[in-house]
Parts: C-alpha cells; structure tokens; sequence
C-alpha cells in the first residue's frame, strides 16, 4: 500500500494501540493513535486519516457517539466521508446493522486476526479510492459540459450579429454618408457585444483549467490546446475587423 496512507487507530487499550501500530507502519503505514472517542477528534483536526479503526466500548466516548458525530454533525462535516472500521467483542446482528446504518464501512468482531483485518483495510481503502475517482471523473465530465454549453452560447450569440451586419454590407450605398454612418455604429455595438461574449468565454476556459480534477489529467492538456486555438481565432478575427471609415 501507499506509504502516505494514514490510518488513525483508536482504542482504550494500549495493547491494542501497539499491536496496530507496530504491525501497520511495518506494512508502509503512517498510523497515529487515540485513547478515546474525545482525542480522537482532535487528532482528527491535526492530520486527518485516510481511514479510522475504531473501537466500540471505549470511556468518555464510545465508538458509535464518535462515528454519529463525525456522520451527521456540521461541525465535523469535513471529515464525514472518512472510512471507519469498527471493532467490538459485541457479535450482534443489531449493533452490526446499527454501525452500517450510522455510515461504518465494516463490522469485525474480536478477537480478531490481523491477516483478516489487513484484508479488509485494503478492501475499504480500494472502495475509497474508487469512489474517489468516480466522483473526480464526474466532476470532470460537468466541467467539459459546462465548457460545451458556453461554446454552444457562443457560437449562437455570435453568428446572428455577424450575419446580420454581412446582410447589411452587401446592400450597402458607399455614396451614402448616412447608411456608411449608421453601419459603422451598429458594427461598433456589435463588436462591444462580442468581445464581452469572447471575454467571458476566455474567462470560463481559465477558470475551468485551474480546478483539481483537471490538473493532474489529459483534460487539463485538451483546455490548454482549446484556448490556444480560442486565442488565435480570436487575434485573427480582430486583425480582420475592417470598419468603413466615414469621410468628411
């Protein structure tokens, strides 16, 4: 397993404490330890673990009130998604069924065999991990559609003004001052429409580049070629704006 993945081992008896500690940093584990159900939420605030081995009967705090806190409670919230794997001599089917209720990802009754747990402490962390990539791909996929629709807008917002002034240039009266006076104000107010449009799509693609679940991806390469070619269509369309001039 990863060497950074960090397991918080919480148990009222040392013994206990030790055996993990010993047994999972041999194994490329980063473990920290709690006493009770109370200093396991301030070791919580300090580093948080990748995953929490939790005893049930424990003083000041039991497992089940440490886990409902840090399921259901605002003030722990962040730490909500963390796995939990708790340990009890108790081999009910009602305080199993109450723990998976409460959000714990496993129920081991004691006493234990290591070789078990460490099976099922590698299944938890794979679950995590796949859950972890699920929710970053569709967090990906509502970017890259969040990118299309405002591609979608657009390419609408632009080509009816386009159009409209291209219909205009052909039955345009070069003779006339007026009607070359009025089409070089209608293109200077399309023009300021478009380029808030270009603006905020630029703006969008930015935006879109410095989110996490795109930087360490091929999107993040697919974003970076879509606003180069963005720039340089840009730069060329700007470069072509001829707008009559009105002579005096």
């Amino acid at each position: 397993m990863n060497a950074k993945t960090k397991i918080l081992i919480v148990d009222d008896e040392p013994i206990n404490r030790d055996f993990f500690d010993v047994m999972l940093s041999k194994l490329g584990f980063q473990v920290n330890k709690a006493e009770d159900g109370e200093e396991a939420l301030e070791k919580l605030k300090n580093d948080r673990p990748d995953l929490i081995i939790l005893d049930n009967i424990m003083p000041k705090m039991s497992g089940w009130k440490l886990t409902k806190i840090l399921k259901t409670s605002d003030d722990y919230g962040e730490f909500s998604d963390i796995p939990i794997i708790m340990f009890s001599a108790m081999d009910d089917v009602k305080d199993k069924i109450e723990g998976f209720e409460l959000g714990v990802e496993d129920y081991i009754t004691k006493p234990f065999n290591f070789s078990e747990v460490l099976a099922r402490i590698r299944a938890v962390l794979r679950s995590r991990e796949l859950s972890r990539q699920v929710v970053q791909k569709e967090r990906k996929i509502a970017s890259i559609e969040s990118l299309n629709q405002s591609l979608i807008y657009f390419t609408q917002h632009l080509k009816e003004p386009v159009e409209s002034l291209q219909k205009r240039v052909e039955t345009l009266d070069v003779n006339s001052k007026k009607e070359i006076q009025d089409f070089v104000e209608a293109v200077q107010v399309e023009t300021k429409q478009v380029l808030v449009t270009l603006h905020s799509l630029e703006d969008e693609i930015r935006d879109l580049q410095k989110r996490p679940e795109l930087q360490e991806d091929a999107d993040a390469d697919l974003l970076e070629d879509l606003e180069k070619r963005f720039q340089r269509h840009f730069s060329s369309w700007k470069e072509n704006q001829e707008v009559p001039e009105v002579s005096s």
